[in-house]
């Protein structure tokens, strides 16, 4: 929508690359420890330690702070964060956070009385309660807006939303009556850097309560110690970067609630303040709760619009099948159904071209252009494309923009042919722009890259794109392109039938002979497939060689992925796609089987329903592979345990997730099965992140999801 700001010349990559979780202070209204648990001495600090623990804190006993039963619970707590209670006479709250060896203890003054605070619960159940009342998300929304303004108390409180080009919009607000508001202002994608954004999931409440603070430097034993990784502290220095952001929008004070669904950053609870204002631990956690529920209602108000529409789909299709059921002359057919098909998926206008006839309903480009648009079309090459901007895929739609900014295509023949085509008009829109999101940095690439320093209202009109086709509508023209496909070749069986009635016993046998022939190939290369998986076994129990034997039992189990892929495409109805989820069950019940008895139930799976192309699923199938053998072979060395494997839709994207609790990570894995693993994550354009489960290790592999007909 805005021009990239890559296009001025910056390298933008310069915020990306910022170590913020390592910024080695913190804000001064806070005190850090940290502490070496086995020794039970302060081992670094920062912040006003010299009033809290006397001059010579550095080496001494941390337990006159938090006493014995304070270091015994770090002594025998694996990971934090863990809430130490008060200390001072109960006027600093106490949270120790594991980091590596030691323990990082961060110390806040209380707020007693504050909202938030004494009643917590009363907030929580308030804000469930809210919640569940609002209508839709707009409403549920607002809802949060006031919620969130109530609770910290800041002059302007806005819920971000993330959108799908990680730009945000305000979508709810509440402000004090004399500053001004950003309600349905966007915010581009550069103002939140991409570490900002993991830091947001990981640490769900940040606050910076003045931003005029100096920062207040770590000093330690270990000069090391001030590159320390402080993701999970609330009192960490932030980016100066942000500092003058803040500064630039007249902001004194700030505060951030992530709304996570779904593991995904979905939006922000953005706070401001005209002077400073702090939110305590104990509040920090109420919003962090009210969030969380929150984020649970988004997902109920996006899963049941998700399901009104289509099921309003379906009963269309219904509809639509009972009337294609019945017996009408195609060119007749065509006229009567076109209304019907322009209305199925909210489009300004419908072409069904049957040969060289063109049935038309609704507003649709001249016929000379639409020929333009079929001659496009059959050099893509898809039975299904769809785009809301066709000016960017052809440039001469451009010139008839008003009518068909956006196009869904289904071609049924390209011999007769048969192609359907969609239109939806150039939706104009005038996007607010808080500030000039062109305008972010500075006209020298040469000079440190600095936050915008304007926020004044900026508007941008976009031409040239429709109203998006949403995944129920996609789904439908699948289906749609089914049944009408199917209608079609019942309709030229029939007419074949009346031509060639002497010919039905021929065509008949030709048809049984297709399909014993199809089954033969298929016989045959599953027959080839298990003898290699044979010759493997065999040649693995004949060798007494137990690190052959295992790569051997490795590639047999690799093998079985292919040959589970070619068993599910001559399964289903089509030799393309494949249900994934469906699919990973059958190879992980495979797998199990060869692992031996004593891993039966060791391996538990959460797994969506989620369409993939063959060749997707191929290479998904064995980077699973790879991973759970690397989990029984690293985290278990060979003995059984458990390993859970999630499959979930994230946007559009699949997630799959491959988590044990074993050992952790052993050394430094560079074998074959790492290469392949590589090569194959390489290949399906996705990451793979390796992270700690606490015990063990979670393998996440992240990829877009492909179907032959995507474009």
């Amino acid at each position: 929508m805005a021009t990239s700001l890559s296009t001025l010349g910056h390298d933008l990559t310069v915020c990306d690359r910022e170590p913020i979780h390592m910024p080695g202070a913190i804000q001064p209204h806070g005190i850090l420890l940290i502490v070496d648990p086995v020794d039970g001495v302060v081992v670094g600090g920062a912040g006003d330690v010299t009033a809290l623990l006397g001059a010579q804190w550095l080496g001494g006993p941390i337990s006159g702070l938090i006493g014995d039963a304070g270091l015994a619970i770090l002594r025998s707590t694996v990971a934090g964060p863990v809430n130490l209670g008060t200390v001072t006479t109960e006027t600093l709250s106490a949270v120790a956070s594991r980091e590596g060896r030691v323990w990082l203890i961060e110390l806040e003054p209380t707020a007693p009385g504050e909202p938030g605070t004494d009643d917590a619960l009363t907030w929580i159940e308030h804000g469930g309660e809210e919640f569940s009342r609002a209508v839709d998300l707009d409403d549920l929304t607002a809802r949060a807006a006031t919620i969130f303004s109530r609770l910290t108390g800041f002059d302007r409180v806005m819920i971000y939303r993330f959108l799908d080009d990680d730009s945000g919009k305000v979508v709810a607000e509440r402000h004090a009556p004399d500053i001004d508001g950003f309600l349905n202002h966007h915010f581009p994608a550069s103002d939140i850097p991409r570490q900002a954004r993991a830091l947001y999931v990981r640490n769900r409440v940040r606050v910076i309560p003045d931003a005029a603070y100096v920062p207040a430097p770590i000093i330690g034993i270990d000069p090391t110690l001030v590159d320390m990784d402080l993701s999970n502290i609330g009192v960490r220095a932030v980016s100066p970067i942000h500092v003058q952001y803040l500064k630039n929008m007249g902001v004194a004070a700030s505060a951030s609630v992530s709304i996570v669904k779904d593991g995904v950053l979905w939006g922000l609870v953005a706070c401001h303040h005209r002077s400073p204002r702090n939110l305590s631990y104990l509040q920090r956690k109420t919003c962090e709760l009210i969030a969380a529920s929150f984020a649970q209602q988004v997902g109920a108000k996006e899963e049941a619009a998700e399901y009104r529409e289509r099921l309003r789909l379906r009963t269309a299709e219904d509809a639509l099948a009972q009337r294609l059921a019945q017996e009408y002359d195609p060119e007749q057919m065509s006229a009567l159904i076109a209304s019907d098909l322009q209305r199925l998926l909210h489009a300004d206008g419908f072409v069904l071209q049957r040969g060289a006839m063109l049935h038309s309903s609704g507003h649709v480009p001249p016929p000379e252009t639409i020929a333009d648009i079929l001659q496009w079309i059959r050099t893509q090459g898809s039975i299904l494309l769809h785009t809301a901007s066709l000016e960017q895929r052809l440039p001469s739609a451009r010139a008839y923009r008003d009518l068909a900014s956006g196009l869904l295509a289904i071609t049924l023949s390209a011999d007769e042919p048969v192609v359907l085509l969609w239109f939806r008009a150039e939706t104009l829109q005038t996007i607010q722009w808080a500030g000039n999101p062109h305008k972010a940095v500075g006209q020298d690439p040469n000079q440190p890259l600095t936050p915008r320093a304007s926020f004044a209202a900026w508007s941008e009109e976009i031409r040239g794109r429709a109203h998006p086709w949403s995944p129920a509508e996609i789904e439908a023209a699948h289906r749609l392109s089914r049944l009408l496909f199917d209608v079609r070749q019942r309709r030229r069986i029939r007419e074949l039938n009346r031509e060639l009635t002497r010919a039905v016993t021929d065509k008949d046998a030709l048809l049984a002979q297709q399909e014993t022939l199809i089954k033969e190939v298929n016989h045959r290369v599953q027959n080839s497939l298990q003898l290699v998986v044979a010759f493997l076994a065999m040649q693995a129990n004949a060798e007494n060689d137990p690190t052959l034997t295992r790569h051997l039992g490795e590639a047999q189990r690799r093998l079985s992925a292919v040959a589970l892929v070619h068993r599910r495409l001559y399964s289903e109805d089509t030799v393309t796609v494949i249900d994934l989820g469906r699919y990973i069950e059958d190879l992980l019940s495979e797998m199990q089987s060869s692992m031996g008895a004593e891993w039966t139930g060791r391996l538990t799976m959460d797994l969506a329903p989620l369409l993939i192309t063959a060749d997707a699923a191929v290479q998904i199938g064995l980077v699973l592979v790879e991973l759970v053998i690397n989990a029984q072979k690293y985290a278990y060395a060979g003995q059984p345990g458990p390993i859970a494997i999630t499959l979930e839709k994230v946007r559009n994207r699949f997630r799959l997730t491959v988590a044990d609790r074993g050992q952790g990570r052993t050394g430094t894995r560079t074998g074959f099965g790492t290469r392949m693993l590589g090569a194959m994550i390489k290949r399906l354009d996705g990451t793979i992140e390796e992270s700690d489960n606490a015990p063990g290790l979670r393998f996440t592999v992240s990829a877009p999801i492909a179907t032959p007909d995507q474009v």
